[in-house]
């Protein structure tokens, strides 16, 4: 996986932003916001793009593993076919998995930074950068995963 010059950037702001006080935090907040924005959508781009390129088969596993088929009446699951390939499904939902950790890492992140603002407290707004970075993380470890079996689980046999 390529590192993506706006999570680098996002990472050093963060580290910067742990020794802020809570007055130079609410200066520097919406800087703060939009660096953290550029690099979410950078790394949800990069995840889409990888995922694009998997083979039918794999997008099918993790469509049907992660529940994204829904029936057109009431929201009703429609049962769907685990993958014939065992490994493909230990594969995709370790992903799914992955990016769960990840949705709630960032999820908890944004929540802190809301609170943090809303009492305007210094500890919490480093507590913020602390949790940033590590949605960052757990999302490049899920980029990872996903372009890591983009690689064929039974190579083609030569003919």
């Amino acid at each position: 996986m390529r590192k993506l010059p706006e999570v680098r950037e996002a990472k050093e702001l963060m580290n910067q932003a742990m020794d802020w006080s809570i007055f130079k935090w609410l200066f520097e907040k919406p800087k703060v916001r939009a660096t953290a924005d550029r690099a979410n959508a950078a790394l949800d781009h990069l995840e889409k793009s990888v995922k694009a390129r998997w083979s039918e088969e794999l997008k099918s596993a993790h469509k049907s593993l992660s529940g994204k088929f829904r029936s057109p009446h009431k929201d009703q699951q429609v049962p769907q076919a685990q993958p014939a390939d065992p490994q493909i499904s230990l594969l995709m939902e370790k992903i799914i998995d992955a990016d769960k950790a990840a949705h709630r890492a960032r999820m908890d992140a944004e929540e802190t930074l809301d609170k943090a603002e809303r009492q305007m407290n210094v500890s919490l707004a480093r507590e913020v950068c602390k949790k940033a970075i590590h949605s960052w993380e757990l999302h490049e470890k899920t980029i990872r995963q996903a372009e890591a079996v983009m690689t064929p689980v039974h190579p083609e046999e030569p003919s």
